[in-house]
């Protein structure tokens, strides 16, 4: 098992200009990281093979693995023609995946802010047959390489644990998984321990963070909140900190064993590269004691 961070933690810094993503290397492997995943927030790497190669050798200096690329994608798009553009755009940043010297990456099925009539059953059959043609010529196109393609439990339509097996299976590819959110099961008011029994045996990549909650009819007034799909309260916290049973979850991964990275995510309000930091130390910790 390796503990690492996503360069989604510190958008922050990326964002502001504190900090740049070949910084981000250097930060997390000075921070105990032992691999870091790509996000491309805060900077892009498809469109500039320079910068991906440098980020590609950046690692290797400093000894920590490229561990996971997790893109935003829909598949669910009006026309043929919209379709194949979206199946052309991935595909670039399958190759990108590639000239990083990366095996594993996780993309949408469908676009991440939605309405709600979108995050109904009904909506996601009726759009199934889209996410699962989009997956297999993604994950048929990565196969040439060896890499394995990951749907996430997120996005509100396709993040409750069934709809990721629903999906998993009708994709039917050896190197179709899921890159497994211990969180994000909360967004759409889904237990996350539960979540977790029903989707770590399809896991292939583990993301790590922690929410505060508050019903739906207790608002919490100010802050960086965001609606659960039943109007819940939620906000990003550090590991260890929320509100999530992360002591109970740690234990079903360590005895399921599970042996592959584990990737911390943080949203929270906190400053970034101190919340971070704090959130890899709690994960050591809490591995370490389950």
């Amino acid at each position: 098992m390796k503990i690492g961070l996503s360069t989604y933690s510190l958008l922050n810094a990326l964002k502001s200009g504190e900090m740049t993503v070949l910084d981000a290397i250097q930060w997390i492997a000075d921070n105990g990281g032992e691999h870091m995943e790509i996000v491309p927030y805060g900077f892009t790497l498809v469109d500039n093979p320079e910068l991906a190669d440098a980020v590609r050798n950046k690692a290797a200096e400093v000894g920590i693995a490229l561990s996971n690329y997790s893109m935003p994608a829909n598949f669910v798009q009006p026309d043929d023609e919209a379709f194949e553009a979206e199946m052309a755009r991935v595909k670039e940043h399958v190759d990108l995946v590639h000239r990083l010297g990366m095996k594993h990456m996780r993309h949408d099925v469908t676009a991440f802010t939605i309405p709600k009539e979108q995050m109904t059953i009904a909506w996601f059959e009726e759009n199934l047959h889209l996410m699962v043609k989009g997956s297999q010529i993604i994950a048929d196109y990565a196969a040439q390489y060896g890499i394995t393609t990951t749907i996430e439990n997120h996005g509100f339509s396709a993040q409750a644990s069934d709809r990721v097996q629903r999906v998993l299976h009708a994709v039917n590819r050896p190197n179709f998984k899921t890159t497994l959110d211990i969180g994000n099961f909360m967004c759409v008011d889904e237990n996350p321990v539960i979540g977790v029994i029903k989707n770590l045996p399809y896991a292939s990549l583990v993301h790590y963070k922690d929410f505060y909650f508050r019903p739906f009819d207790e608002p919490p007034g100010g802050g960086n909140w965001f609606r659960t799909s039943h109007d819940n309260y939620l906000r990003g916290a550090i590991v260890g900190h929320g509100e999530i049973p992360i002591r109970k979850i740690t234990k079903l991964i360590k005895q399921s064993g599970y042996d592959g990275y584990i990737t911390v995510e943080f949203e929270g309000m906190e400053e970034c590269k101190e919340a971070s930091r704090i959130a890899m130390d709690n994960l050591r910790t809490l591995w370490q004691e389950a």
